[in-house]
């Protein structure tokens, strides 16, 4: 596997778990809103805290992996470009 076909394979996946993380806190603060407003409105059940801790948890984990696959695409674009230049 070449170097640019390992690049657009990284980028690729990047775009995709990215999306998939992004979905994933977006569902778990929809989570966390909707009970925050249950919970105001009328005291349902006392999930509020543990949704937001959920919610922060996998924003977290999102950020952290979203970093980890932009540094992975940054070193291999170096290293394809040294490789380029000689």
């Amino acid at each position: 596997m070449n170097d640019e076909l390992k690049l657009q394979f990284l980028q690729t996946t990047a775009a995709l778990m990215t999306a998939a993380f992004g979905m994933v806190a977006a569902l778990a603060w929809n989570e966390a809103i909707k009970a925050m407003i249950a919970e105001f409105i009328k005291s349902e059940n006392g999930s509020v805290i543990a949704l937001i801790v959920y919610a922060l948890i996998v924003t977290i984990i999102a950020v952290i992996a979203t970093v980890m696959i932009a540094r992975s695409i940054t070193r291999l674009k170096k290293t394809s470009d040294e490789e380029g230049s000689e």
